[in-house]
């Protein structure tokens, strides 16, 4: 027990330090939690208006959800490793505690937080949608804390047994892989839907019948039938548990005495590109190229750029598929700008990528100039790859929708909302700048205790795209489809003077800007 309360409040302590950081990370920190609370709240009313459904449709859809949050357990801490501590054993392997107290302590650290408890709530609604006796009542709250426990340990049990390979940067680029796969897969009900290829009641009842058989599955199961049927399948749930957790104090136990394999020596190669027959030499130059070898070997980079492809492709090969007619001649465009916005606010934080490195950069800057230099160069670099992908996703977007005589005003739409994301970065990246941790994974965007001032950025950054885009949105709502003509021009036009006032805000603050992406992580 006592290890139990040491843990607890290490992880309260953790989460009430970020109350004693500055005003930025202060709103971060209660921006995430308005938002957690409002979820658990809206996840609740909604699992609980099942009640309403009929009890087969209901009882599927606890039971698929409880899957998805089986799998949602397994798959996003494996995103977070190396923001969160508790994650990786290697951080606590110095602590005095024999395994199973360190696995104790690691469980309720797990438990602890705003978005566990956030988590129960939503399950708790089970309990309003599915139990048609006072057996199934009695028999649902254990259900609920067992499938809960069931998510916790399975998601233990994973990243202790790859914690070893997450460390390795191999590694996290397979993560990252393999999570947009799992997302892609994800898509595919939707799109038979969309495409009118299946009945959604069907689909429904086909993928409740997989998780049926399955942990979450019994415990859905449980709360519907309420009876000796429903208990028996609470002890198989409890089984599990069990099972899980032994398997997870082993590979714990294997963990702690295994030798880190993320400290192998990289290779340094010389290298000389096409950029040094087209760009004079100076420092545009330079930035361009690290911010190619940045992107080249930061796996952060190939997930944003690999999602806004996925996205608009499946949105458009789902939007195809309407029965009715089809989607409009304008979605191409939508679809292709939309890319263009999710590319470019890569770098609505662009000197966090730069870490404490970035003193280098602020003392040869000198003056207004040098910084618009070197976002110029940062946006010079995102372009050379941007720019030819915004052509694929329109080529693909016109054909997937079925308006193939729009492509050209999609890359053109593309292109100028290139621009204006752009801008919007630049101005971003020296109003709200936060620490980027080291490359712990490809889907870390902010240090620990930042991730609510991130996100806030994230969508000051989205407002301001859409308010710049007014000027070419408006028109396109009209059928005014040829104004796609002036895009790239006002994109450019927006990225020059968006540019020129980041480097104005930019240079009185640099030192603020300095100490804040160099915080420690």
């Amino acid at each position: 027990m006592s290890t139990v309360l040491l843990f607890a409040q290490l992880k309260i302590r953790l989460l009430g330090g970020n109350l004693r950081g500055d005003l930025q990370r202060k709103i971060g920190f209660v921006f995430t939690l308005v938002i957690a609370v409002g979820l658990a709240a809206l996840g609740f009313f909604l699992m609980s208006l099942l009640r309403l459904a009929p009890a087969d449709i209901a009882a599927s859809v606890v039971t698929i959800s409880f899957g998805f949050f089986l799998l949602s357990w397994m798959i996003v801490p494996l995103l977070a490793f190396g923001l969160d501590d508790t994650l990786d054993p290697a951080k606590l392997s110095l602590f005095p505690l024999r395994t199973r107290e360190l696995a104790v302590g690691m469980f309720t650290a797990s438990v602890t937080g705003v978005w566990p408890v956030a988590m129960l709530i939503v399950m708790a609604g089970a309990l309003v949608a599915l139990p048609s006796s006072p057996g199934g009542l009695l028999l649902g709250v254990p259900a609920v804390l067992l499938q809960f426990a069931l998510c916790v340990v399975a998601s233990r049990l994973i990243t202790t047994s790859l914690s070893s390979a997450l460390r390795t940067r191999r590694g996290r680029d397979v993560l990252a892989v393999a999570a947009l796969l799992v997302v892609v897969l994800a898509q595919l009900p939707n799109l038979l839907m969309n495409r009118g290829l299946s009945d959604p009641i069907a689909i429904l009842h086909q993928m409740a019948a997989v998780f049926r058989w399955t942990p979450p599955g019994m415990a859905a199961h449980a709360m519907a039938d309420g009876g000796l049927v429903g208990l028996a399948e609470l002890v198989v749930v409890a089984l599990a548990v069990v099972v899980l957790a032994w398997l997870w104090i082993k590979a714990l136990s294997r963990a702690l005495v295994t030798p880190d394999v993320s400290t192998q020596a990289a290779s340094v190669r010389r290298e000389s590109g096409l950029l040094d027959r087209f760009l004079p030499d100076g420092p545009l130059a330079a930035v361009v190229t690290k911010e190619l070898k940045y992107i080249r070997r930061e796996p952060r980079f190939r997930v944003g750029w690999f999602s806004a492809i996925v996205v608009t492709l499946l949105l458009s090969f789902s939007l195809g598929g309407d029965s009715e007619g089809g989607p409009g001649a304008g979605i191409p465009i939508v679809l292709t700008a939309i890319g263009a916005m999710m590319i470019a606010l890569q770098s609505g934080n662009a000197f966090g990528i730069d870490g404490r490195s970035l003193w280098m950069n602020a003392v040869a800057f000198g003056s207004e100039r040098g910084l618009g230099t070197d976002l110029a160069g940062r946006h010079l670099a995102s372009a050379l790859i941007a720019v030819p992908l915004l052509a694929v996703i329109g080529v693909g977007t016109g054909l997937f929708t079925g308006h193939p005589e729009t492509i050209v005003w999609a890359v053109l739409a593309g292109w100028g909302a290139l621009g204006i994301g752009l801008g919007i970065g630049s101005v971003t990246s020296v109003v709200v700048p936060y620490t980027v941790p080291e490359r712990m994974n490809a889907f870390s965007g902010a240090a620990p205790g930042q991730g609510g001032q991130a996100f806030a950025a994230s969508m000051g950054a989205m407002l301001g795209f859409l308010l710049l885009a007014l000027p070419l949105a408006i028109p396109l709502l009209f059928g005014l489809y040829w104004v796609c003509v002036l895009a790239p021009f006002y994109g450019l036009l927006a990225e020059v003077l968006s540019r020129r006032l980041a480097a104005k805000i930019g240079h009185a603050r640099m030192p603020e800007l300095l100490a804040a992406v160099s915080k420690p992580t």
